[in-house]
């Protein structure tokens, strides 16, 4: 990160921002030209090769995005599920090669057969109806199980505008530190898979001086298998922007950022929505409510990058900068946006907020087990005879979840991978031993993360999946770190050649691979790699083992 990069991107704040700019710039033909890039470069004071160093990284800004209009879903549920080969023959019929890209991941998870076309999201039999799609003829419908086991919390019915702000008139009647107690007595964590105590954050924010805070929500974490974000976004986007409201009123801060994936573009345009409705109800803008409390948002649109769900990665984005992870300290709540204090939550952290300052931190402290405070949705992908989304209660058991609550699986299941792509390889024969909260997960060797479960069918080979994760952190890196950037390439490339030639992986080799990404790695892309591949070689060592030399 340049420190003086971001103070000449906070120059021009962000109304006129270098990140959105380059969107709107490349909306045409897929790619910004090089004339309009220069001419950025100048208006924005940067260099050149930092606004063509940008470009250059993300999907949906880059050269070989020139000339793309339809993108088929790559991600682990859709490739699990083998829906995608078919699919691209028949996308093949209605477009040319060069006009077919990849996108990773829609979200369409429940029931594959993904993609996108002309910025809509389609799955599940669309495919069928691809001329009338090509045309606008067809909306995209998406529809999946929604319910609970225990306290609805994110997933109780939205009450209307005017008695739902209620819970703000509540907030701003309390000092920020009254508030910031109730989370801190809630125990609320982060829900992106860290687990961090979010009142910390804001307590951290609240603390270091500065006369412009921002609220970042980072909806850009696109674990391939989890749509919980989506859910929130497109079905209780007011629980994402209450929430964001009242962490800036405890934090001091007046404006909050809406970071919303490429892949998600519904949840971009109904987020925009709900921030109409409450500028048309006056709640938003100056003195909301007659309190003094000011507070504004920005909808940043993301362009396709998977490691701007790390927090650092993401404020780069927004400056314009290419999203490279910061090293820390300083952390973010000292020195964040715009070398700003900010505090970055993820979408179902943010959307708690607003239960807990109703009922108050105790009530969500009830919920649950232990540390593990509160519910959390889950992701159940097409493997399940009710796939959708679910909230439980902390320390639900995952037995409840996968037979009562997703039905079972419709076919043979050997393992699960749950918590997104850096999560834990879970084999089926472990399912009793689970209860849905972070501790539980950790003490058995796996991660709870975005409780996404991607499940991996019998006939489906380990060693295939493992090749993919390499693959999918080869591709997302940013590059800034060589045990990330160079480890996950010589990863894939070691299980690729074992698959494709009589070569035989050195497990010392591939332990000191797996442990060089571990230790060394700036952020949790390549430190968290590391585990689904020892929960592999641990649980399904024989189906793995053709592929080693013998010791």
């Amino acid at each position: 990160m340049s420190k003086n990069l971001s103070e000449l991107s906070g120059r021009k704040g962000l109304k006129t921002n270098l990140f959105e700019a380059l969107g709107i710039a490349a909306a045409e033909t897929g790619t910004p030209s090089k004339e309009r890039m220069e001419k950025l470069a100048g208006e924005f004071l940067m260099g050149t090769a930092n606004v063509f160093g940008t470009a250059g990284f993300y999907d949906f800004l880059k050269e070989e995005n020139k000339g793309k209009k339809i993108f088929i879903c790559n991600g682990s549920a859709c490739m699990t599920a083998g829906t995608q080969e078919v699919l691209k023959e028949e996308i093949g019929h209605h477009f040319k090669t060069e006009e077919i890209g990849e996108m990773c991941c829609l979200g369409r998870c429940h029931e594959n057969s993904a993609f996108n076309c002309n910025g809509k999201n389609y799955s599940g039999t669309a495919a069928a109806d691809i001329e009338k799609i090509k045309s606008g003829q067809s909306a995209a419908v998406d529809t999946y199980h929604v319910g609970h086991y225990g306290t609805a919390v994110l997933t109780e019915s939205f009450t209307g505008i005017n008695e739902y702000y209620k819970t703000l008139s509540l907030a701003v009647s309390r000092s920020p530190e009254e508030l910031l107690s109730e989370l801190k007595t809630s125990g609320l964590r982060g829900r992106g898979g860290a687990g961090f105590p979010i009142a910390f954050k804001l307590d951290s924010c609240r603390n270091t001086d500065g006369n412009q805070k921002f609220i970042v929500c980072n909806a850009d974490e696109g674990d391939p298998g989890a749509y919980s974000d989506r859910y929130l976004m497109e079905h209780q986007p007011h629980s994402v922007l209450l929430g964001m409201m009242i962490a800036g009123y405890i934090a001091g801060a007046d404006t909050g950022v809406l970071y919303i994936r490429a892949e998600y573009p519904e949840s971009q345009e109904i987020m925009q929505q709900a921030i109409n409705h409450l500028l048309d109800e006056n709640l938003l803008g100056e003195n909301i409510l007659g309190t003094g409390f000011h507070f504004n948002f920005k909808m940043i649109k993301a362009m396709g990058a998977y490691i701007c769900g790390e927090e650092t990665a993401l404020l780069s984005s927004i400056e314009g900068q290419r999203p490279e992870v910061r090293v820390r300290p300083p952390y973010p709540t000292q020195q964040g946006l715009f070398n700003k204090p900010t505090v970055v939550n993820n979408v179902e952290t943010l959307a708690c907020i607003p239960y807990i300052i109703k009922k108050g931190g105790t009530a969500f402290a009830a919920i649950g087990k232990g540390k593990s405070t509160g519910t959390k949705l889950i992701s159940l992908d097409g493997f399940f005879n009710k796939p959708g989304m679910y909230e439980v209660d902390m320390g639900t058991p995952l037995d409840i979840v996968i037979n009562n609550l997703g039905g079972g699986f419709r076919s043979a299941i050997k393992a699960m991978h749950i918590g997104g792509p850096l999560g834990g390889l879970v084999p089926v024969e472990k399912i009793n031993n689970l209860t849905v909260d972070f501790e539980s997960f950790s003490e058995n060797g796996f991660l709870l993360g975005h409780a996404s479960i991607v499940c991996i069918p019998e006939k489906f080979p380990i060693i295939k999946y493992l090749e993919h994760l390499f693959a999918f952190t080869a591709h997302e890196s940013c590059g800034k770190c060589f045990p990330c950037r160079i480890g996950s390439t010589r990863g894939y490339e070691m299980l690729k050649k074992a698959q494709d030639t009589d070569y035989k992986i050195d497990r010392n080799l591939l332990d000191d691979l797996v442990e060089t990404l571990e230790v060394g790695s700036l952020c949790a892309l390549g430190g968290g790699l590391p585990l689904p591949v020892k929960n592999a070689l641990q649980y399904f060592e024989n189906e793995l083992s053709p592929y080693f030399k013998k010791s």
